[in-house]
């Protein structure tokens, strides 16, 4: 398959909509053994002054990559086991930005089979730590330009006529009552309950 990076002009810097911008956008990762690639089906913001946030605290040796400017990978390690990536947003200081949750996949199915352990497709990407696993992403993508870097990368959506739902936030405790989670309506590879996917 053939891809067109995104350029900044095209997206938002926002981060609420920046969150909404992604869905459809295709993450895409290319590796010695192969590529592998998916569209973003499903996103959170993580908004400026929000307790949910890696950054409400302020800058630290973990988070750093939060405070870049828009469009940089910020990689961290959840439960000591998984990996998760976000796209920062914003300006550079700020701290904030989207939480990938979820990719349909598009290539490289039989590698991300291999990482995941699994031919389950809808279970490849489903889920931030589960998308990463099929990926390949590790910290070692932490900080890298998601528009000019050659191993971690987002592409312009296919053309599609999806619906873009919304809902409270997934898997946390403070400020979860929070309409920040956005989603493909009717998509099989978003996560979390049927209740907040429909």
């Amino acid at each position: 398959m053939r891809y067109r990076r995104l350029r900044a002009r095209e997206l938002p810097s926002a981060t609420i909509v920046l969150a909404k911008a992604l869905i459809g956008a295709v993450l895409v990762r290319d590796c010695p053994d192969g590529r592998t690639a998916g569209r973003i089906v499903e996103t959170e913001a993580y908004v400026l002054d929000d307790p949910a946030s890696h950054a409400y605290s302020g800058p630290s040796k973990r988070n750093a990559s939060m405070f870049l400017d828009p469009y940089h990978a910020y990689v961290y390690k959840i439960y000591g086991t998984s990996f998760c990536v976000n796209v920062t947003s914003e300006s550079v200081g700020k701290g904030a930005a989207v939480l990938v949750r979820a990719l349909e996949p598009l290539e490289g199915l039989r590698l991300m089979e291999v990482r995941r352990g699994t031919t389950r497709m809808r279970d490849l990407c489903r889920g931030p730590g589960r998308l990463c696993q099929a990926l390949g992403i590790d910290v070692d993508l932490d900080g890298v330009s998601l528009l000019d870097d050659k191993s971690l990368w987002l592409a312009a959506a296919p053309p599609t006529d999806a619906r873009v739902g919304k809902s409270r936030r997934i898997g946390i405790t403070k400020a979860a009552e929070r309409v920040l989670r956005f989603y493909e309506r009717g998509n099989p590879f978003v996560s979390g309950p049927k209740s907040l996917s429909s």
